[in-house]
């Protein structure tokens, strides 16, 4: 049986190890991983440390880190995921909205998850069934219950290979939200986009895209919090899902509409 109070104050400890290297390096050299899309050597540092760390701490569990890929565990049942900095680019430009991301996924499903802002001293947290917090105290989602008086968080638009393929359908739901929201943020970090709606900061968030890194603690946090989160096409989010809604509950299905609305438009 899995004892997740143990294996979360690990996550924390890992998270905490994380954040003291992000708060106290610059930075420093960056290395191109396509178009417009980079890593820092803090990206690598981090992920090296947490890799090391949790492969002596819980030797079972496998490791999946953004940098660096997956390594596997002694067994098949468990596994560690990583963004050591998501929101590279906010780090490098000294934008301070950047967060260390540390989920634990059993098969399709998240079932604990530690989201760091080392920059702003926010830590979240939550486990399966066991409440979500932040640092500390229990945290719930937004009650907002009409689309104009939402506050929502959009993903960052594409870069790279049919980037402009890709945007058509962000840039139509841009548009659609612009049009029914209260207002539009963009923050260029998956993970503080669902940290937030979990505190209710954020009433909701869409993101086109969902890589584990970014999203296994924070669609945890964010669902232990009361929040609705769904695949882009509606269906309940996993592991292996095409993209990311967060949303308050009163909210998810006239927000759905504006996405499947969105989805209709072609280049």
């Amino acid at each position: 049986m899995t004892d997740l109070h143990a294996l979360l104050a690990t996550a924390n400890e890992a998270v905490s190890k994380a954040a003291d290297i992000i708060r106290s390096r610059q930075p420093g050299m960056l290395t191109a991983k396509g178009d417009r899309d980079m890593a820092s050597e803090v990206d690598y540092a981090v992920e090296k440390a947490l890799r090391r760390f949790l492969a002596a701490a819980t030797p079972q569990i496998g490791f999946l880190g953004e940098e660096e890929g997956r390594t596997a565990g002694n067994s098949d049942e468990l596994l560690w995921v990583l963004d050591p900095v998501d929101g590279t680019v906010n780090f490098i430009h000294g934008l301070p909205i950047v967060a260390v991301s540390l989920g634990l996924v059993a098969g399709d499903h998240s079932i604990l998850g530690v989201i760091d802002m080392p920059l702003m001293d926010r830590r979240y947290a939550a486990a399966d069934g066991l409440g979500a917090t932040l640092d500390g105290q229990s945290i719930r989602g937004s009650k907002c219950a009409r689309l104009s008086d939402a506050l929502v968080a959009i993903g960052d638009y594409a870069v790279g290979e049919a980037a402009t393929q890709k945007n058509v359908q962000r840039l139509a739901l841009t548009a659609l939200l612009a049009a029914n929201v209260q207002r539009i943020r963009m923050l260029g970090t998956a993970a503080t986009d669902l940290a937030w709606v979990a505190e209710g900061i954020l009433d909701a968030s869409v993101m086109f895209t969902n890589k584990p890194w970014d999203t296994s603690a924070g669609v945890l946090i964010a669902r232990e919090a009361g929040v609705q989160v769904l695949d882009i096409d509606g269906s309940q989010h996993t592991f292996n899902a095409n993209g990311t809604v967060s949303v308050a509950k009163p909210l998810a299905a006239e927000l759905l509409d504006l996405i499947h609305e969105a989805s209709e438009y072609k280049q």
